[in-house]
This record gives structure tokens, sequence and C-alpha cells, in this order.
């Protein structure tokens, strides 16, 4: 039978930075220091957490099942699909959708929500 507890790491009145459900994890990353910073470096900064959070989930990028990608320009969707592309594993790559949006904070360039399969205990 499938575990049915739900875990949040570390959990905040408003969020957690990941909640894994039955295998399952999910979470959403935004540029840790938008303020100035380049399209890329704010992917890039993405990545980077992206990966610290699939690792304190258990997961890694090869595993990733979903991402929904938040773009406010869709002038910058050539230069992600790029970083994307070499981010990824070869044969990795999970379904997706990316949508146009105005995020909350104007600083921010583009926001991901990830689901991953947990491969490790």
């Amino acid at each position: 039978m499938a575990d049915m507890t739900i875990k949040r790491i570390n959990p905040t009145p408003r969020w957690s930075d990941v909640t894994i459900f039955n295998g399952i994890a999910h979470f959403v990353e935004v540029a840790e220091a938008p303020e100035n910073a380049s399209f890329r470096v704010q992917v890039e900064q993405i990545f980077e957490q992206a990966e610290a959070s699939l690792q304190n989930a258990g997961s890694d990028k090869s595993s990733l099942l979903s991402a929904t990608i938040y773009l406010t320009d869709f002038a910058n969707f050539a230069e992600f699909n790029q970083l994307w592309e070499a981010w990824l594993p070869a044969g990795t790559a999970p379904s997706r959708a990316c949508v146009k949006a105005e995020l909350v904070d104007p600083d921010y360039l583009l926001e991901i929500a990830f689901v991953a399969a947990v491969t490790a205990g």
C-alpha cells in the first residue's frame, strides 16, 4: 500500500520548500536574488536551487515529471529553451507548459513549478 503521509520540507506559514506525497515531489523556484539580474542569471539561479530541492527530496533532475514555466516576457522564450535543454540530461525532458504571466515581484523574470518522482528513500 502506498504511503499516504505528506512530507513538507522547510514549511512556513505560506509555503513549503518541497511537498512530497505518494513518491511525488512538488516545488516552485524563483530567483534568489532577482534585483538587476539578467534573465540568464535568474534561470541559472533557479536551476541551481531546483537541483538542491530535488536532492533534499531524494530525487534529481533526470526524475522530473513535469514543469510549468511562467515567463514575464516571451522574448526570453528562445534563450530559456537553450538553457533548459543544456541543463537537462539527454532523454529526460519532462512534460511541460510555458505561459506568459505577471509575477508578484516585478524583478522576477520567471518562475518554475516542478513535479518530480522521488527516487531515494
